[in-house]
Order: C-alpha cells, then structure tokens, then sequence
C-alpha cells in the first residue's frame, strides 16, 4: 500500500496491491492463456524472468501538463481510459529526478503564465513534458510538447534546467498543433545543447534521437536481448548468414547480434532512427550492419531499398528478428517471410495477444513454435513483453 501515492484511479500499476511473486505468476498465465485462445493451447510459455528492480526502471517519461483554476501547471498521467490528469509527476515506476524536472518546468511554467494545453478547445501552450534517460551515462534530454512555434522563455528555461540538473543534456521543443492523441509532432527544435542521448546497452554504445525507439527498462532490454540472441544461436540449422532486423528503431537489438551473423539488415520507418542506427554502427566499429528507411509492413518492396543501395539481391541463409508495436504484424509480412524460405524468425512482443494472433498465422505456414518466454519489462503495470523463436 505504502508503493506509490497516487490514488487507484490513476490505474498505471495494477498490481501494485499485490506480492511480485505473484504478479509474475498472473502474467505467465496470462500469456498462456493468450496461446490458448489463439488455437495453440500446445505452446510452452515458460516462467516469467524478472530483470531486477520493480521501481525506477523506465527511462522515458510523457507527462500531459494540467492547470488548476487558478493558472498553475501541474504534471501527472491520464487515469486508465481517460484523459483526466490523475496520477503525479513522482511515479514510483520513473526515476526520481523526473519528477524534479517536471516541477522545475511547471513552476517556470506558472511563473511565467503560460498556458496548459486543453484537448476540448484546442487552445493552450504546454500539451506534454517528454523526457528520456541513458541509464548507463546518465544523460537526460528534456522535450517540451507545444501547441505553437515558440515557447515563451524557452532560453531562460533551458539555461536554469541545464545549470539545476547536471544530467540534462539537451533541451528541445517539439510542435505539435494537431487536434490529436498523438503526443509528439514532426518537427523538433533544439533550444540548448544536443538533440539526442546516448546510453550503453549490452556493451555497445547507442545515440539516441527523441523520436527513436529504445526500450524503457535499460536491465530489462540487455535480459531480451541476451535471451533474443541465445534462442538465435541455439537453433538448429543456424549458420550465421543474414539477420533481417525489421522493426530496428536505433539498431540496438541488430547490433547487439551482429558478430553472430555474416551481415546485418535493418529496416525502419523513421528516418532520424534509421540515421541514429547507422551512426550507431559507426560508433561500435560494426561493418557488417546497414540500415534502410522502409515499412516493415510493406512486405512487397521490404528489401527494395537495401537491394537497390548494396547493388545485389539478398539471398541465402536468412533469420529475421521482429519487434513491432503493439498492434502486431501484417499478414502479409508474415506471408512475405514464408514465401522467402527465412529459416528463423525472433519475434519479440509487447503484446502477447498480437503475439498468439501472429504465431497462429506463422504455425499455419509451417513454422514451428518455440518456448515462449516472458520478460518482466514493466513490473507493478499489465504489460510483459515476450520472445518466441520459430522455425
């Protein structure tokens, strides 16, 4: 009970009121029953792996900003289904310093009178403050979400944040003017410092831009991928040849591989992720890894852009790696790798409905579902992320 102040509308960890060994159990099951549902009662889903602490662990934080009636800002979570501000900037689940910053930004804000965005009218300033952390260097970038070009005092703020937190390495706006629920824009804006982190993960060195993907739990990511990386090696048939990374956000799990295969091939749809992967191989040394800017999901010219730049048609012993959102895979990637003979397939799900749906359709194509294996990423909440290798 004493786990976090907020009150139980906020509905962010729903099993905050219970035993973590029990929780653990309650998420085995709950992927189990997912296969069972998807017509693959068969399939072994093991013990879940926890991967350490169950507070403090993610490294990225958005936080809708809210004001009181009389003009000042606060910063919290939307209460489960809703966009009412319930939970606090303190969470248990972000490190500590998030909530320093976030008050340091919404003092500046009321000070200074400016505005928090309101979703009913479309008017207001301030919509989100979007931080990330690199656990291993302890960089911070700082990303103020507004509903103009400009925001008033945005060097002033920059200076005290960068002077009062010495982690911070870079402060930035991004412009988002939509009538939308998606939190962040196109366009960023550098205010003070850089515009990017850069963390160390399973031994290699990663930049990070703001709107790159990058796990939330620094423990969590290096136990998926050393498992992700185990099942690959381990298979029958293995025999290096080519990793498909698809889904690659900054390259980090591609990489992560990269002496395990002949050649790495990534493909991402956001093109300042698909920079920050190659800069990434650049600043490891790995020669054997490009990146592509593509959608995964367009299993017709999925290596068309790869194809093209190397000159050559990619052939030969393949395994690809998925790590999709959570709505899943396409079919017609699914279909797409098939077709192609890709002897090993890693999928890696945070969502493990999306994840039974998907291995259905792989089971009917003749791949043969591994052990699934449950990651604790996201102690306390209903998330757990899974890797299943087929073949």
């Amino acid at each position: 009970r004493d786990f976090c102040r907020a009150p139980a509308g906020c509905g962010g960890c729903v099993y905050r009121n219970i035993t973590y060994e029990y929780e653990l159990e309650l998420k085995r099951d709950f992927v189990a029953s997912c296969f069972r549902r998807a017509g693959l009662p068969e399939v072994r889903v093991e013990e879940v792996r926890p991967a350490g602490s169950i507070t403090g662990y993610r490294n990225k934080a958005q936080y809708p900003v809210g004001a009181t009636p009389d003009g000042r800002l606060f910063a919290g979570f939307y209460a489960t289904g809703t966009h009412r501000i319930a939970g606090r900037a303190d969470c248990p689940l972000q490190p500590a310093v998030f909530a320093d910053i976030a008050d340091r930004i919404c003092s500046f804000g009321t000070k200074h009178r400016i505005t928090a965005y309101d979703e009913t009218t479309g008017k207001g300033i301030l919509r989100h403050i979007y931080l990330r952390l690199a656990e291993a260097t302890g960089e911070i970038m700082v990303c103020l979400v507004i509903n103009q070009d400009f925001f008033p005092g945005a060097e002033e703020l920059a200076a005290g944040l960068l002077a009062e937190f010495p982690g911070i390495v870079g402060v930035l706006l991004n412009i988002n003017k939509e009538r939308t629920n998606v939190v962040l824009g196109e366009k960023f804006v550098t205010v003070a410092g850089r515009d990017y982190i850069e963390d160390i993960l399973c031994g290699l060195r990663f930049r990070i831009a703001p709107d790159s993907f990058y796990q939330v739990n620094h423990a969590g990511a290096e136990l998926l991928y050393t498992i992700a990386r185990e099942k690959v090696t381990g298979a029958k048939g293995y025999n290096r040849g080519t990793l498909l990374d698809l889904y690659c956000g900054a390259g980090t799990i591609g990489l992560v591989m990269a002496d395990d295969f002949d050649e790495v091939i990534g493909i991402e749809i956001v093109p300042s992720a698909v920079g920050c992967a190659r800069l990434n191989a650049k600043l490891n040394g790995i020669e054997n890894a490009s990146f592509y800017c593509g959608d995964a999901a367009d299993a017709g010219g999925l290596l068309g852009a790869a194809e093209r730049e190397l000159g050559r048609k990619i052939e030969g012993d393949m395994t690809a790696i998925l790590d999709p959102p959570r709505k899943g895979v396409a079919p017609r990637l699914i279909e797409y790798l098939a077709g192609r003979g890709i002897g090993r397939v890693v999928y890696v799900s945070c969502a493990p409905d999306t994840l039974a749906r998907d291995c259905a359709l792989f089971a009917r194509l003749g791949y043969q579902i591994g052990e699934v294996t449950p990651v604790d990423m996201f102690p306390r909440t209903g998330h757990v992320e899974t890797v299943v290798l087929m073949s």
